[in-house]
């Protein structure tokens, strides 16, 4: 029976692809450097903020002085309109609802960092009771290492074959792997279908409601 489902963030639960590409343009002007395509966008993120700055900055331009200097940028530019564009997926509300009614416990998992993860959580999901809302720490692996799905995991006091873990990546496919959970493939998000396929994802939800369907099999 699973008693835990830990989701990843952007991508999975919101769609947040608008204000990361606003804020890095942003970032990146105020450095002269050029900006990018949503579509671009969409296959710099997933692990975490540097590796997004990193990824837009043009190559040869990428010098550590330069990539710290975007971020510094980029953070407080991206807390402050962190919702201007970003939403749930549609059917994400109800889907959590529902894990919650059914006594599920719930948490995030995220390499977005901790400040911009828990504003995102609270902005639009704060009545779901999570039981940990995780993003990058200083000194904490970020995902695919499976250190926060395993910290997770133990806060809740669920073994691992109740566990489920659900992202839109091959990281989140990954993560699971290593921490020795379940898994699913959300494919409305920023991966392509067969990047989750190739990851090994146990089980690819195409809606929110495939998710229970995945919870309702692993149960029978």
């Amino acid at each position: 029976m699973i008693k835990l489902v830990i989701f990843d963030l952007d991508g999975t639960l919101l769609d947040t692809l608008g204000d990361l590409a606003a804020a890095c343009d942003v970032a990146l002007e105020r450095n002269g450097l050029p900006g990018h395509t949503p579509q671009e966008y969409r296959s710099f993120v997933g692990n975490g903020i540097l590796r997004l700055v990193e990824r837009a900055i043009p190559e040869q331009l990428r010098t550590p002085e330069r990539i710290a200097a975007v971020r510094a940028d980029f953070i407080p530019y991206y807390t402050a309109h962190i919702d201007r564009h970003t939403c749930p997926y549609d059917g994400v509300p109800q889907l959590l609802h529902e894990l919650a009614r059914r006594g599920t416990k719930l948490a995030v998992a995220s390499n977005k960092y901790q400040e911009g993860t828990e504003k995102l959580v609270r902005r639009f999901f704060p009545a779901i009771p999570f039981t940990a809302v995780r993003g990058q720490r200083p000194g904490i692996p970020l995902k695919p290492d499976p250190g926060v799905a395993d910290e997770i995991r133990r806060l809740a006091g669920v073994a691992r074959e109740e566990t489920l873990f659900v992202g839109d990546s091959g990281v989140d496919i990954e993560t699971a792997r290593r921490a020795g959970v379940r898994s699913v493939g959300v494919t409305w998000g920023f991966r392509p279908r067969r990047e989750l396929e190739q990851a090994g994802a146990q089980r690819l939800a195409d809606t929110p409601a495939d998710v229970l369907a995945a919870l309702d099999e692993a149960e029978a």
